[in-house]
């Protein structure tokens, strides 16, 4: 089973892993929607979904970028609409959308607070919920959430609890709607990354040197591929982890996925047990081993 001819929107598809996957998909040939934000260049953060949609196109895929907020109803049900306008339905919805603050309880904004949960829970709700009619219409369809496992060991929660409850939230979209929306056939998932991932952002937050830590953003685009090209009749109320997922589609060796670092120089994602012993030590963000 291949994307070719399917529609795949993404939030937050100007950057990073969202580009990521945008790219992956329009090798399939595959319809591309991205909802963003960034319409210009920040040279802090390069990419736009102009940048990408061209990007797409050139790698054999249509694509459709749509400027706006994720935070913004009547944006997210413009732009669904507008989506099924031009390619005649919807049969992926990836919520990749995010906002990231690592700060204590104690010093984080409410302003940051109120950022982080209006797009990552609710942005990701609103979006699979408003394309909800059009993927019971869809051959295949799949709602795909970056989002982590739930754990629920208290030094997750001790690390950065604002952005932790943010990203469950996430999760529980994909666990509330696998199961409401199990008798219609659409795929409700989440994924994420077993190491930390060297996008712009990523490299904002920690510094540049920490892409030697990080695996680059293709092997989400690779795992997320592999899932939504799964039945959705069988695989749906999943959290899958990137490579586990590949190591399914007998995927073996993940060097090429290296940012400049070692494997041994990789650190765990937050959220993520290592599998065993020689796993990396070092995680991402700040809860203590």
């Amino acid at each position: 089973m291949t994307l070719n001819q399917a529609t795949v929107v993404i939030s937050g598809g100007s950057r990073g892993i969202g580009e990521a996957i945008a790219l992956r998909c329009a090798r399939d040939g595959a319809n591309v929607a991205l909802l963003a934000k960034s319409a210009e260049e920040n040279p802090n953060l390069p990419g736009t979904v102009h940048s990408v949609a061209a990007a797409a196109e050139a790698a054999g895929g249509r694509a459709l970028p749509l400027v706006g907020d994720i935070r913004d109803d009547d944006f997210v049900v413009a732009a669904v609409r507008t989506v099924v306008e031009r390619f005649g339905g919807v049969d992926v919805v990836i919520n990749n959308a995010s906002a990231i603050d690592l700060s204590s309880s104690e010093t984080i904004s409410m302003r940051k607070y109120d950022l982080m949960h209006d797009i990552n829970a609710r942005g990701a709700f609103l979006l699979a919920r408003t394309a909800i009619p059009h993927l019971r219409a869809s051959a295949n369809a799949h709602v795909l959430t970056l989002s982590p496992p739930i754990l629920t060991a208290p030094r997750w929660f001790g690390a950065h609890t604002a952005y932790t409850m943010s990203k469950y939230a996430m999760s529980l979209v994909t666990l509330g709607l696998s199961e409401e929306l199990r008798g219609d056939g659409i795929a409700c998932n989440s994924l994420w990354p077993r190491t930390a991932i060297s996008t712009a952002a990523v490299r904002m937050l920690m510094g540049p040197e920490f892409a030697r830590h990080a695996r680059k953003p293709e092997i989400m685009a690779d795992a997320a591929h592999a899932v939504l090209t799964r039945p959705a009749s069988t695989c749906t109320g999943n959290f899958f982890i990137d490579d586990e997922v590949l190591e399914e589609e007998g995927v073996a060796d993940f060097d090429s996925y290296l940012d400049g670092g070692r494997p041994e120089d990789l650190a765990l994602d937050a959220w993520v047990e290592p599998k065993g012993p020689h796993d990396p030590r070092l995680t991402f963000g700040r809860a203590s081993r």
